[in-house]
């Protein structure tokens, strides 16, 4: 749904769409020789919408009941900003008597109902929802039209709190080209702000088309939250099926491609017994950053280094990357004596870069680590197993 804009209206829960003629003149009863029964279905047909006047609180559906009858039709719009009436598709209850709107009432917006019966009567109301004193917005990762590898997720950050997360996660929909199972999972991001992540059951097929359609516009995020106001939407497709694997233990990185290692090279990565140390995990390729000033003080590590970069291959949000480290050469293939990070030759970091693509699995094993790499530090969604995974579902 567009992005609805009130305006005034006359309001009321039931009008005659055409006003009753009057009749003058002989005929029994002055009635022009007409029944009771023929001037009982000239009557108005009564109904009564759930929400009302100029002020109604959005965030539930709208409700058309007939008090008499059955309903033929009821047709429902909304206002845009330019007087435009933007439908709001609904269902029919059984016995007809009552039509009930897909989607909920959204913030600040104005409705338009008529309402048709099967005998041919027709009844109008209109009311508008109160503006919203609060307003959440999310930050969609990937963007649209991208390209990604088989570890990304969906990921959704928003602005403010999310305490109704049952009610916002059934606003989410995902669809894929060919049906691909997966699950939303809750989590504190990295900011300190509520996020959620869509992610397969496994890592995705080469080839897949995705589609996310939020169609949050008039949901209430609750306390201190405030609501949405309008629907978002993303798209993407997976990319080559590849992902790199770093051994922290053999001091190799290898990029392997449709199961085959297409680059095997040398590396050092963090120092092992210390801060220093990298961690290890099933992590995702955040961003590819080129060249770029990277400062210890920034990771917590003091002075001990400030260096422009080249290459740099963001695999956490808390300051691990791949990228060339020609200073460290002597230790490539033998000894881990970085920083934190996977280190590789001014060539071998060149060639990776040029190769992988944002949202590839990193796959970081070996006992030379500091431990595993945390959930919302970057994408940690893999380290799950599928259960937990899903447990971690607002809906389950």
């Amino acid at each position: 749904m567009s992005r609805i804009r009130p305006r005034t209206l006359a309001v009321g829960t039931a009008v005659l769409a055409a006003a009753l003629s009057a009749c003058s003149g002989g005929g029994k009863g002055g009635d022009g020789g007409r029944g009771a029964a023929d001037l009982k279905a000239e009557q108005p047909p009564k109904i009564s919408v759930n929400l009302q006047g100029q002020a109604a609180r959005a965030g539930q559906p709208v409700t058309v009941t007939l008090a008499e009858g059955k309903l033929a039709q009821v047709t429902a719009t909304a206002k845009d900003e330019d007087g435009k009436g933007v439908p709001l598709a609904g269902k029919m209850s059984a016995d007809g008597r009552t039509w009930t709107s897909e989607r909920v009432a959204a913030p600040g917006t104005s409705y338009d109902i008529t309402a048709k019966t099967d005998g041919g009567g027709s009844a109008k109301a209109a009311f508008a929802t109160a503006a919203a004193e609060k307003v959440n917005k999310l930050t969609l990762v990937p963007g649209k039209n991208s390209t990604v590898g088989i570890g990304q997720p969906l990921s959704i950050v928003f602005d403010h709190p999310v305490k109704n997360k049952a009610a916002v996660e059934k606003a989410l929909k995902v669809t894929t080209s060919n049906n691909t199972e997966g699950s939303w999972g809750w989590m504190q991001d990295w900011s300190g702000k509520d996020r959620v992540d869509w992610r397969p059951k496994e890592y995705w097929k080469s080839g897949t088309k995705v589609t996310l359609d939020a169609k949050l516009d008039g949901v209430d995020s609750g306390q201190d939250g405030g609501w949405f106001v309008r629907d978002y939407t993303t798209n993407l497709t997976i990319g080559k099926n590849q992902l790199v694997k770093v051994d922290l233990d053999g001091h190799r990185l290898k990029l392997v491609r449709d199961g085959q290692v297409v680059k095997d090279v040398p590396m050092s990565a963090g120092t092992p017994g210390g801060e220093k140390a990298s961690w290890r995990g099933k992590m995702v390729l955040m961003s590819k950053e080129g060249t770029i000033n990277m400062r210890s003080e920034t990771v917590g590590l003091g002075d001990a280094y400030d260096k422009m970069v080249d290459y740099s291959m963001r695999m956490t949000w808390s300051g691990m990357y791949a990228h060339a480290a020609p200073w460290n050469a002597g230790y490539f293939g033998n000894a881990n004596r970085s920083s934190g990070c996977v280190g590789m030759s001014d060539a071998d970091a060149g060639w990776i870069y040029g190769e992988v693509q944002v949202g590839d699995p990193m796959e970081v094993t070996g006992s030379e680590a500091k431990g595993t790499q945390a959930l919302n530090n970057g994408y940690g969604n893999w380290n799950l197993s599928w259960a937990d995974w899903q447990a971690k579902s607002a809906l389950r």
